[in-house]
């Protein structure tokens, strides 16, 4: 039998728990195309229903409901964003999951298909990121959702790279569509010269795997143009736009007419 039939005719571990109710909603921040100037994704980023931060909410979360809380933030997302007008652009959709709370890639991602299609979101505009931040209790484990979301159509994201449990290690053994730079690595750039020389290594390893980098965090011009300079066609951070709670904020900057070196 499958590992979706075994899983849908015996259950998990996560959907047998017992289930807690997050009071969750979104807010959106894009993830900008340079070369177009418009947005490729918008990342959802959990908060409170009343805006509460993201620390707040995650406090809430442990190894018993953390399943739920991962289920809960991709209905959130979706239903979110369509709400806010994701439909109506052809940015895709950024999730964040916790592949500690996927038990089955499969069986896991039903509640997300079935959220889809009720509101009319196609699924091949969907993207996962999990982030290096989170300890990876078994790897192979990891590999193994990755693998399966990208066989499924879905795009694929490794959040926080240079920071964490893991890095080039990580990105040895697991080849996602995107790898985010840890925005340490981002903050002071233009005036860093070993940063410069570290993100320049990143851009030329990803390249050669056929990987996107995506730059967040940036808050200054200087940074922006800075890793242009080097090679970075996504950016992400407050000096384009700040999560919008329950809405898709404008583009404050404008990133067209710039230096438009060869897309990383």
């Amino acid at each position: 039998m499958s590992e979706q039939g075994i899983m849908q005719r015996a259950g998990c571990n996560g959907c047998r728990a017992p289930q807690h109710a997050f009071d969750i909603a979104m807010a959106f921040q894009p993830i900008v195309d340079c070369d177009s100037g418009e947005p490729f994704a918008y990342e959802a980023l959990v908060r409170g229903a009343n805006g509460e931060s993201a620390g707040e909410v995650l406090a809430q979360v442990t190894p018993e409901n953390r399943y739920t809380f991962d289920q809960q933030c991709r209905v959130a997302a979706i239903e979110g964003a369509v709400a806010a007008g994701i439909l109506e652009t052809g940015a895709r959709l950024s999730i964040n999951f916790l592949p500690n709370a996927v038990y089955s890639p499969l069986a896991c991602i039903q509640l997300t298909l079935k959220t889809a299609r009720e509101v009319g979101f196609p699924t091949e505009r969907l993207i996962f990121e999990f982030t290096e931040n989170e300890e990876m209790v078994d790897t192979a484990h990891v590999q193994h959702i990755i693998e399966t979301y990208k066989k499924m159509g879905f795009g694929t994201a490794l959040d926080d790279f240079g920071a964490g449990y893991a890095g080039l290690g990580l990105l040895a053994r697991i080849q996602t569509d995107c790898i985010k730079l840890d925005m340490e690595l981002i903050r002071g750039i233009d005036g860093s010269p070993a940063k410069r020389v570290i993100v320049e290594g990143v851009v030329r390893i990803a390249r050669r795997l056929g990987i996107s980098v995506i730059a967040e965090g940036i808050e200054t011009a200087e940074e922006f143009n800075t890793l242009r300079l080097l090679g970075i066609r996504y950016i992400q951070g407050y000096l384009l736009a700040r999560p919008a709670f329950r809405a898709l904020p404008a583009l404050e900057f404008v990133t067209m007419g710039r230096q438009q070196p060869a897309a990383a």
